[in-house]
């Protein structure tokens, strides 16, 4: 049994409650066939008036038709999609003043000079340093080089005595 207010859909059957806006009007319920089936009974009510009867039909409102579609021409074409614009494609790079190429004193790139060091030495380095960074180890590295070969009694560049 259903309770007081509700009201029996004619499409599905079903009781529901009506809104209480649109209480007296209300038929059908909210379901999505029953609105269709509530769309569809109200445009055959429509349709069976007289005056209604040849809406879509007759001279007057096809005219009518075409002068809306001259006045909106493309409005039922299928719309392109837009191309969208990336930011960072629009951006020009802008090189800052200060800015410079630094360019090695002797040529020697600083991750090349590294590859012919002993990872033990490299580690042993930054290890005692408390240095990651290899630019501070690279500088490190040369100075203990330069103190060896004056320990060793060596001037750079030459190789070191012979015991």
């Amino acid at each position: 049994m259903y309770s007081a207010g509700e009201r029996k859909c004619p499409h599905c059957e079903g009781f529901f409650l009506a809104d209480a806006r649109n209480r007296k009007r209300q038929h059908y319920c909210a379901k999505a066939p029953c609105r269709r089936a509530s769309k569809a009974a109200s445009q055959r009510r429509w349709l069976s008036q007289p005056a209604n009867a040849d809406y879509f039909r007759d001279a007057d409102n096809a005219a009518r038709v075409r002068e809306w579609q001259a006045a909106h021409p493309g409005y039922w074409k299928k719309r392109r999609k837009r191309t969208l614009v990336v930011l960072q494609e629009d951006c020009r790079a802008q090189i800052a003043v200060s800015e410079q190429v630094v360019v090695p004193d002797d040529g020697v790139v600083l991750q090349d000079d590294w590859l012919r060091q002993p990872p033990l030495v490299i580690g042993l380095i930054a290890h005692l340093a408390g240095m990651t960074l290899q630019e501070d180890i690279a500088t490190m590295t040369g100075r203990l080089i330069a103190m060896g070969h004056a320990v060793l009694g060596a001037s750079p560049g030459l190789a070191p005595p012979r015991c």
